[in-house]
This record gives structure tokens, C-alpha cells and sequence, in this order.
């Protein structure tokens, strides 16, 4: 609520998500509610699939009074669920409160027997769903588990435009003779495709030099397919990198090789960085947010032939500013401003 001076607001920070803007929670009217940093919320595992589960049962026990008192005592006018949302959901099934739930989903829902159940029982007493995409919208409304009335369109607030062009100006050692791409090295990502797709065009041009910058479970096998592949001069593993922009402004374009993205935050952040987008047409994500010859170049997704053919558009280009324009106005609506102004249409607006 940066754009507005009318509200009390709280923030409940259950796995320390908010840890990080914890300075400017303090310059802002919010009430920081936070059972991370000050119970056994701190120590618990977070990594492993049966450790992450035994957290996720000690966090809800430890938040549902909690979340009940506030609910009862504050009597808010809503409750935004984001990141955390088993345990407002279920609150909601044995409860009746004056506060109008509203779901925030971020990402593609896998839809697991547990949570579609869940969701059909609470839905009936929620009162707004917000989903990120179209696709993942379209989704939504395809299980047919609540009104179409209540399911809006909210994208996220990925751009905070003063900041990022303050982090764009940050000086980089590096070349800017390099295409890049960004995200944790994992299987959605899918870099190995894309080591793949460049190995054939390394052998035809040994001065290619790509940058992937990012860390995750991946990381050795894709070390090891660069090494045995003697692509390891050419393609780069640069690791994370606390300020991306500047690599973003200074890249020759942006690759996107992921299986999906919901909508894609590297995406909106190389077209705001005005960096000329090469993706593939993955569904939700890349699909909805670069059109080929518009905004960008697209290759179909999981061919190599494909992505050769148009990487050598590239350096025959002669649109590439309107590209970049275009994908500058295209991804406004992602900015913080943007944001606020949906998220105040939304909260105001009544049931019809």
C-alpha cells in the first residue's frame, strides 16, 4: 500500500518471507505480526521433502490461534492469502468472520487430491481468487469450483521503476558482446536445452558466449554436460547475482528456455531493462507475454531446429527497437503502480 495513507494494514510472516523487507515494513503504518523470528518457527528444516512437510504441520499449529485471535480481535476488512494458504483456508471452513478472504495464486496450481477438496469447501465462503495469468485464470474457472463473479485477473507487482532504474546504472565487469539467460537451475528452467540447442552453433562460431546466471540442484549436471561437451568456454555458469539489470541492459538479448513460467518474472524484467527477448512458446507464461515479430522472437518450445532458425534472425534484425518498445509497453502492467491500482479496484468493488 506504498500509494496510500488511508489503511491499517498487518503483515503475518510464517516462514520469514517478509525477513527481507523488514526496514521498510518499519517506515510504513503496518503491524509486522511475525511468528518466524520469534518461536521454534526459526529452527525448523525447510529442505527435504518429509522435513519441509514436518515444518509445514509445525507452522500451521503454531499459526492457527494466532491467526484466529487477529481475525476476531482486529476484525480486518480483508485478508490477503499469499504463499501460505492451507491454514487461512481451513480457518475459514469452522469459522464465519466479518473479513472477506481473498486468495492470491502464484503459479500454475498443481491440483493434488488434498488441495481440490480444499478448495471446493472454502471457496464457497471466499470472496475473491486472483490469479497471475490468463492461462492460470482459465484454469481457475475450468474446475468449476467457484464463481466466475469472483475470480479476477491480478498481475504481480514485479517492477518497482525507480528502484530498477536506479539498478540498472550499476557498473558490470563484463563484455557486452553475450546473450543471457536467467533462473534457478532446475528442470523447469530446462538449460540443458539450451546448452544443446548452442552446442551446434559454437561449432560454427567459436566467439558465441552465453551467460546463465543462477543456482539451484541442476547446477553439477549442467556443469558437467558444459565440460564433456567443451562448452565450458563458451557457455558461462555465472551463479546468482544479487542486481541482474545491468546484465539484462548490456546482453546482446534474452534467452527463455523454461518449461513453463506463471507469468514469467525474468521476462518482464528483460523487456523493462529493454533488452531484445528470444522465448520459447511455453504454456502458462512466455505464451501470453511475447508475441513473434512483435515483442520478440519465439521458437517452438522443445525444438532445436526451431530456435537455430530464429537465433539467426537476431543479427539480421531490423525492427529491434520497435521490439523492445513494444515489450516495454507490453509488461506496464506488471509495474508496482499498476498493481496497486487493480488491487484497489478489486477491494473495493463489490459482489454484483
Amino acid at each position: 500500500m506504498q500509494f496510500e495513507t488511508n489503511y491499517q494494514c498487518y503483515i503475518f510472516n510464517f516462514f520469514g518471507e517478509f525477513n527481507q523487507f523488514d526496514q521498510e515494513i518499519k517506515k510504513k503504518k503496518i503491524k509486522f505480526l511475525d511468528l518466524y523470528n520469534f518461536s521454534i518457527a526459526k529452527f525448523l528444516p525447510y529442505k527435504g521433502k518429509i522435513q519441509s512437510r514436518f515444518s509445514f504441520v509445525m507452522i500451521f499449529l503454531l499459526g492457527f490461534f494466532p491467526l484466529i485471535k487477529l481475525l476476531k480481535k482486529n476484525r480486518p476488512d480483508f485478508l490477503i492469502i499469499h504463499l501460505i494458504t492451507s491454514l487461512p483456508l481451513i480457518i475459514l471452513l469452522f469459522f464465519n468472520f466479518d473479513t472477506k478472504f481473498i486468495l492470491r495464486i502464484s503459479g500454475y496450481p498443481k491440483m493434488n487430491l488434498f488441495r481440490k477438496f480444499l478448495w471446493k469447501l472454502a471457496f464457497k465462503k471466499i470472496y475473491k481468487v486472483t490469479c497471475p495469468t490468463q492461462s492460470t485464470l482459465s484454469y481457475i474457472k475450468s474446475l468449476n469450483i467457484i464463481s466466475e463473479k469472483k475470480i479476477s485477473l491480478l498481475y504481480d507487482p514485479i517492477i518497482n521503476v525507480a528502484e530498477v532504474n536506479n539498478k540498472k546504472k550499476e557498473f558490470i565487469h563484463q563484455d557486452k558482446d553475450y546473450f543471457l539467460a536467467v533462473g534457478r537451475l532446475t528442470k523447469q528452467k530446462d538449460f540443458i536445452f539450451l546448452c544443446k540447442a548452442f552446442k551446434k552453433l559454437i561449432k560454427k562460431d567459436k566467439d558465441i558466449k552465453v551467460l546463465i546466471a543462477g543456482t539451484g540442484e541442476d547446477e553439477k549436471k549442467i556443469s558437467n554436460y558444459l565440460k564433456i561437451n567443451g562448452l565450458d568456454q563458451n557457455i558461462i555458469l555465472i551463479g546468482y547475482v544479487e542486481n541482474i539489470f545491468p546484465y539484462f541492459v548490456n546482453a546482446k538479448a534474452f534467452i527463455l528456455t523454461s518449461l513453463w513460467e506463471d507469468p514469467g518474472f525474468v521476462l518482464v524484467e528483460a523487456a523493462f531493462s529493454r533488452t531484445l527477448i528470444l522465448s520459447n512458446n511455453s504454456k502458462p507464461g512466455a505464451n501470453e507475454l511475447i508475441k513473434n515479430n512483435y515483442n520478440g522472437l519465439v521458437y517452438k518450445q522443445g525444438d532445436i531446429n526451431d530456435f537455430h532458425s530464429k537465433f539467426e534472425e537476431i543479427y539480421n534484425l531490423k525492427n529491434v527497437n520497435t521490439l523492445k518498445i513494444n515489450s516495454l509497453k507490453n509488461i506496464k502492467k506488471f509495474t508496482l503502480f499498476s498493481h496497486y491500482q487493480q488491487i484497489k479496484k478489486l477491494i473495493l468493488e463489490r459482489e454484483m
